[in-house]
């Protein structure tokens, strides 16, 4: 067909954003089910499969029954309204859940006890001993921690949080035969580790059991005048994809903590329970926390499968890892000049986690010491646990100098931790924006303003990850630190854009999203389309998380079928 005839905009064109998504999880999925890689490696990947699902029910099929529920019917850029992508999401998600259990146990179990290393699925498969141990256990470590819950006419049912782990039990008056079967239940705490390792047997070999096994074997000892008839674990997720009105919002930052409590008691969008759990059991889960039979997940092994995660940091297994990298130091900087001298010298561009974020971290901390630095503004989006750049803009700012942050407070997931942050930098002096209304503010720029003998000359970091010295090792991203006037002056804009209402005329080298970066990708792509048709040589290469901008793809459509290679 022509190029002119075509039409880019047909929505048979697009994929639908949740599938493909689901078609991600699917490709790590074959990472941990791939033999050539390292064993505790697979454990990691199929790890990463759980979590990733989870987050995916918890915002993308909870904004997905938002829409249902409000009655949108507008069709998505594949053509596929709300309720129909729900539909197809059922279907994928059974699908990789079935395969993500059959990668558990008939490939990883059997591949770890060749290695030494035995998972005891079930209680009652624990040899006398064995038993003996965790029955101990329990009394000394667990016990003490547990808040049985019974239900009657006087303890209504529980709220049960996201995300947790919890056993039910149907249960029966001792003294009563015949007596009603009533619900109990007891949440499987999370201070207490998942993973507990069992004593060394005669053969060598190791073996670790379950904390909800351990549990499940001593359920009697929580309910001592009633005889246990089944008890079965179950997990739920719930809707934690929060709107703000942030127009009418008086203050972001109080109405995030609100809306994060809310996150624990959303709408159930999905019940994982045991495979084999007894069916007046299910009925009576079912009905209290209303869910329906496409949300309900029955699983053949341990629900939530993070703690794999856990399982990897087990010692003694370092044969089977892959062997750790460590991040190399940058070129440029293999030198004793000071990190401003070292800019001053040229541009340094910056590749992690190939290359170490030391230099980042080290910007910030020089930036902080220096007397001659008046400045520091920057952008934080998801910081470490313990942030060095944190704790260096706070001393900045407890040393007098201007210290202007703008932390995210919409970083999903990461709201509570970037609210702790921004008190903390408010109390040392810093000044702290909130990002603005209707937008995530989601560049990473820091900029040192600093007084030389020449005059003032500013510094800039630019970067395509967060500033999190931790993530920084794992993902790959790229950085340039410059001291050159025009990326200067555009920095200073970017900052005086977020902080009040001044907007440039125009920008001499960053093109900022949601106005400008669009414009500027098209007519980038347009340019390659153009190239390509006089038969000149045209190539595009992009790299991203994810895309779903239609005005792009249908722009990238047009610009292959002219010849551009993409």
């Amino acid at each position: 067909m022509a190029e002119s005839a075509m039409n880019f905009e047909d929505p048979k064109n697009y994929v639908n954003r949740e599938m493909s998504w689901l078609e991600f999880d699917f490709r790590i999925l074959n990472e941990a089910r791939d033999k050539t890689i390292p064993l505790f490696e697979r454990l990691k990947f199929l790890s990463i499969t759980a979590s990733n699902l989870d987050e995916f029910f918890m915002v993308r099929v909870a904004s997905l029954k938002d829409q249902v529920h409000a009655g949108y019917k507008k069709p998505d850029i594949a053509g596929l309204r709300a309720e129909e992508q729900l539909v197809l999401i059922g279907e994928k998600t059974h699908e990789l859940v079935d395969l993500q259990y059959s990668t558990y146990s008939r490939s990883l179990l059997p591949a770890l006890r060749q290695q030494g290393l035995t998972v005891v699925w079930e209680h009652e498969d624990l040899t006398a001993a064995e038993g003996k141990f965790v029955d101990r256990y329990f009394q000394k470590e667990v016990y003490p921690v547990l808040t049985p819950m019974a239900v009657d006419s006087s303890r209504p049912f529980p709220l049960i949080r996201n995300k947790t782990l919890n056993i039910a039990a149907l249960v029966q008056k001792k003294d009563e035969e015949d007596g009603e079967l009533e619900f109990a239940m007891v949440q499987v705490p999370s201070v207490l580790p998942r993973i507990i390792e069992l004593p060394q047997g005669k053969d060598g070999g190791r073996k670790v059991i379950l904390l909800e096994e351990v549990i499940e074997r001593n359920i009697k000892d929580l309910f001592l005048n009633y005889r246990i008839v089944s008890a079965h674990p179950f997990r739920i997720m719930r809707n934690a994809d929060f709107a703000i009105d942030e127009e009418d919002a008086e203050d972001l930052l109080e109405e995030i903590q609100k809306q994060l409590k809310k996150r624990q008691w959303g709408e159930v969008i999905r019940l994982e329970v045991e495979e084999k759990v007894d069916k007046r059991l299910l009925k009576i889960l079912k009905n209290e926390l209303e869910v329906g039979d496409e949300a309900i997940y029955e699983i053949d092994g341990p629900l939530d499968l993070t703690f794999l995660m856990k399982m990897y940091g087990l010692v003694g297994f370092d044969h089977l890892k892959v062997a750790p990298y460590t991040p190399q130091p940058v070129p440029a900087l293999m030198n004793d000049d000071d990190i401003f001298t070292n800019i001053r010298k040229g541009d340094i561009l910056l590749h992690h986690p190939y290359q170490t974020f030391d230099p980042v971290v080290k910007l910030i901390q020089a930036a902080a010491k220096d007397p001659d630095v008046l400045a520091i503004k920057q952008t934080l989006y998801r910081v470490s646990g313990h942030s060095p750049i944190v704790a260096a803009l706070a001393e900045a700012a407890e040393a007098g100098k201007q210290v202007s942050v703008l932390v995210e407070l919409k970083a999903r997931f990461d709201e509570e931790n970037n609210i702790i942050w921004a008190k903390k930098l408010e109390k040392a002096g810093a000044h702290v924006i909130y990002g603005l209304v209707g937008l995530k503010t989601h560049c990473k720029i820091a900029l040192v303003v600093r007084r030389e003998e020449d005059g003032i000359r500013r510094y800039v970091h630019l970067g395509t990850g967060n500033y999190n010295d931790s993530t920084a090792k794992l993902y790959t991203d790229c950085g340039m630190m410059t001291c050159h006037p025009q990326y200067g002056e555009d920095a200073t804009a970017v900052f005086n854009m977020l902080s009040g209402y001044s907007e440039p005329a125009t920008w001499n080298k960053l093109a900022v999203a949601p106005l400008w970066l669009r414009s500027r990708c098209l007519k980038m792509i347009r340019r390659e389309a153009a190239h390509a048709r006089e038969g000149r040589e045209a190539h595009i290469k992009a790299k991203m998380n994810s895309l779903c901008d239609k005005e792009i793809i249908a722009a990238l459509y047009e610009a292959s079928c002219a010849g551009v290679k993409i």
